[in-house]
């Protein structure tokens, strides 16, 4: 490796580079929408260097397109100073480190079987949006909550490029993700009508991470983010449709409140909120939640009726219950 690579690289702040096993022929140009194959082992920086992950033990190497929605970005920069079958180890201050525990998360899930999608690997630093108080990974939670220095070993299988390999939607570049997303939010919704909500839940979140990916290069609140937001808030608001056939009220809460605050004025935002508020008995949420509903939209009033009727009727039955269970309480104190 010349001096003038190593220097390079030293020169990316926070990043230090040792060679384990050296690579051949030049370093390879790795331009936008190239595939790089690579096994990784990452590494806590204490006395043990405990292992967090390793591809190696997971059994199939990862795989990323360079300059594409995959998130952990320092990767691309590790990666774009190795030979082909060189092995490397790199450590990498905080800066750089911060998104890990998201991009591990996915990874792990993928590996355990539970997410089959495979452009969720690809979209992990977008994954966020749907990551929920607790990543479900004690140490991926600890990582979060304290963000350190990491290892990376990094072993250089091969590269591909463009046009050497099929192409799937989180490699795609702007244009192409936003033509995407109408045939995504067209699947999503049939499958929705046929009652496959899991299935309908992943098209809408591959369409609405398509268009955030595309949003992060406009100015906020210009003209064509806001086109794009309010793209993304429609496809949000089908996502937690089917979330609440899902009986996930709380992440409907989450959602729909994100909306709310940066948009005060989406109705149907307000509308799925009460809804989910009403299945979790939280009577003064949902009741506020319908009469802004109809200030917003007059028209609404049939619909909010239902649920008004249906909110009266579960709190009824809540109250009841509730006086049961003091009753037998009060009886089995009675000596």
């Amino acid at each position: 490796m010349s001096d003038m690579q190593d220097a390079l690289l030293l020169g990316t702040e926070g990043i230090k580079k040792t060679i384990l096993h050296g690579g051949t022929g030049d370093i390879p140009k790795l331009p936008t929408g190239t595939k790089v194959t690579f096994h990784f082992r990452t590494q806590l920086c204490d006395d043990e260097r405990t292992v967090v992950d390793d591809s190696k033990v997971v059994g199939t190497p990862m795989e990323i397109v360079i300059g594409n929605m995959f998130k952990l970005d320092v990767w691309e920069t590790l990666l774009g100073s190795m030979r082909i079958g060189e092995v490397a180890e790199f450590w990498c201050d905080t800066v750089h480190t911060g998104v890990y525990p998201l991009v591990a998360k996915s990874m792990r899930r993928i590996a355990e079987g539970k997410d089959p999608v495979e452009w969720q690997m690809h979209t992990c630093g977008m994954a966020n949006m749907f990551a929920y108080h607790t990543l479900g990974y004690d140490d991926l939670d600890e990582l979060m909550r304290e963000p350190q220095p990491l290892y990376f070993v990094l072993e250089f299988i091969r590269v591909q490029q463009p046009n050497e390999y099929n192409r799937e939607s989180w490699a795609l570049n702007d244009q192409e993700r936003l033509k995407v997303v109408p045939v995504l939010h067209g699947q999503g919704n049939k499958l929705y009508k046929q009652g496959h909500y899991p299935e309908a839940v992943q098209k809408y979140k591959e369409a609405i991470i398509c268009l955030k990916n595309v949003q992060t290069k406009e100015k906020a609140w210009e003209a064509p983010w806001l086109k794009l937001e309010k793209m993304a808030n429609t496809l949000t608001l089908n996502y937690c449709q089917c979330l609440l056939r899902m009986e996930e009220y709380y992440e409907v809460i989450e959602h729909t409140s994100d909306i709310i605050n940066q948009h005060p004025g989406v109705v149907k935002a307000y509308f799925l909120r009460g809804k989910a508020h009403k299945e979790v008995w939280n009577e003064a949420e949902a009741r506020q939640d319908f009469s802004r509903v109809l200030e917003l939209e007059p028209g609404m009033k049939k619909a909010v009726k239902k649920e008004l009727a249906v909110l009266n009727m579960r709190m009824e039955e809540k109250n009841q219950e509730d006086r049961k269970r003091l009753g037998s309480t009060y009886n089995s104190n009675i000596v």
